[in-house]
């Protein structure tokens, strides 16, 4: 007989976002990919959607009181090392978020999710000034795809020349760093992340595929999952982008639509 094996508790990473019954992007996509990263997840559920490859068919809030507990519930006992946000469906619940992320240290990655990959859209109109106004100002890192960023600051960007200019406007909104996804401008798609200080930029091949649902929670989850391991953030970022970059080469049909990205390619 061994001695005893200590066991060491893995960062704890937790998710606030929209439950995505298909199972490729939202809450399913975050929990996916932080265990691909090596890190414990947790959740605390936004939203339920009815959601397939095709679309969002509907979406249901879920009250803020239990948001708020079920935060609590979390930070409470076990704690984490890092929070994502991402699908957060209205004003009083982007507020609730924001009022306990607000006082709670660890870094918040923030997905300021608008619309879904089909173009539904997830985020009500009044909720927008609240996330510009309550919660982006608590977050460590924003990471807004193009249409976001429009939606979040009026800028819109036509070509690479207009990523820096994109991201000063989201950094106006008080997050530390601003990562500003470019991947649907054309040429090679290239993603900025500044502080206003520093700039990085993360160029990637453009893969043809187009089973790419859950690619913006998938990047937001494995950036806050190195953040809980120590990363500086323009590593986290590059390192984020690497497992995505091979997850959204081997997307895979599902249904009818558009299939998701594979969490599990590391393993396949």
């Amino acid at each position: 007989m061994g001695g005893m094996t200590t066991v060491s508790t893995p960062p704890r990473v937790l998710t606030v976002a929209g439950s995505d019954s298909g199972g490729g992007a939202g809450i399913q996509a975050d929990l996916k990919t932080m265990l691909a990263m090596g890190v414990h997840g947790m959740s605390v559920i936004a939203a339920v959607t009815a959601q397939n490859s095709l679309g969002v068919q509907g979406y249901w809030e879920l009250p803020p009181e239990a948001v708020r507990a079920q935060l609590d519930s979390v930070l409470g006992d076990i704690g984490a090392q890092a929070i994502k946000t991402g699908m957060l469906a209205s004003a009083v619940l982007v507020e609730t978020v924001a009022d306990v992320l607000g006082s709670y240290a660890a870094p918040v990655v923030v997905d300021p999710v608008g619309v879904s990959k089909h173009g539904d859209s997830l985020l009500a109109p009044e909720a927008v000034e609240t996330m510009r106004t309550r919660l982006l100002p608590v977050a460590t890192v924003a990471t807004p795809n193009l249409w976001e960023v429009e939606q979040l600051t009026s800028v819109k960007v036509e070509d690479e020349d207009g990523l820096r200019r994109a991201a000063d406007a989201v950094l106006e909104l008080g997050p530390t760093w601003a990562l500003i996804k470019g991947g649907h401008l054309p040429g090679t798609p290239v993603d900025l992340l500044t502080d206003g200080t520093s700039e990085y930029r993360y160029a990637a091949e453009r893969l043809d595929n187009r089973h790419t649902h859950g690619t913006g929670c998938t990047l937001a989850s494995a950036i806050a999952a190195r953040l809980a391991q120590g990363d500086e953030m323009p590593d986290a970022v590059g390192k984020a982008k690497e497992y995505v970059t091979g997850a959204i080469a081997r997307g895979f049909p599902l249904g009818a639509g558009i299939g998701p990205v594979d969490h599990a390619w590391r393993w396949r």
